[in-house]
C-alpha cells in the first residue's frame, strides 16, 4: 500500500480536470511499470493505493512514483505557468503480508472519499476503483472486502 501527499498538503489537484490528469498519469505508469493497482483513490492533496508489484519484485516502486510524481508535477506547473514548484512530498509504503490487512486496506483505500466527505458512497467519486470494484469484482469477493472494519486501521491519512 502506498500513500503519499503534495508538498505542504496543498489542494494542488482541485479541479475535475486536474483530478482526471492526475489519475490518468497513475494508472498509466502503474501499468508501463508492471505495476497492477487493485484499489486507488486520488484527492486534491493525496493519494492512497494498494498495488500488486511485477513478478520481479518490487525494486521498481520508486522509479514508478519519480515517474509518475515527475509527470504530473510538470504537467500541473506548466499548466499553473510556475516551473520548478515543488508539487509532492513523499511517499509511504506498506507490505500487506497478511491476507486480512489486504482486504481491509482495499476496504479503506477505496471508501476513502466517503471518509473524506467527499460523497456518500464511493462509487460516486469518480477518481477512485470502488465503481469499478462494484461493476467487476466477483459479488462474494465484495462482500468479503466490505466486511473487514477499517475504523481501527493505523493509516496516516489526516488530510
Amino acid at each position: 500500500m502506498v500513500t503519499a501527499s503534495t508538498y505542504s498538503r496543498e489542494r494542488f489537484f482541485n479541479s475535475r480536470k486536474r483530478l482526471r490528469m492526475w489519475t490518468t498519469t497513475l494508472l498509466e505508469q502503474a501499468e508501463a511499470h508492471g505495476w497492477a493497482l487493485e484499489a486507488w483513490a486520488v484527492f486534491a492533496n493525496h493519494y492512497h493505493f494498494v498495488g500488486r508489484a511485477p513478478p520481479t519484485g518490487a525494486e521498481n516502486l520508486g522509479a514508478f512514483l519519480a515517474t509518475v510524481h515527475r509527470r504530473s508535477a510538470t504537467w500541473l506547473n506548466r499548466l499553473d505557468e510556475t516551473p520548478g514548484r515543488k508539487i509532492w512530498h513523499n511517499y509511504r509504503e506498506t507490505s500487506l503480508t497478511f491476507e486480512t490487512s489486504y482486504l481491509a486496506r482495499l476496504h479503506y483505500v477505496m471508501t476513502n472519499p466517503v471518509k473524506h466527505g467527499l460523497v456518500t458512497l464511493a462509487v460516486q467519486y469518480p477518481w477512485c476503483s470502488a465503481g469499478w470494484f462494484e461493476k467487476h469484482a466477483a459479488p462474494s469477493f465484495r462482500k468479503t472486502v466490505e466486511s473487514f472494519q477499517i475504523d481501527r486501521l493505523n493509516v496516516e491519512d489526516d488530510f
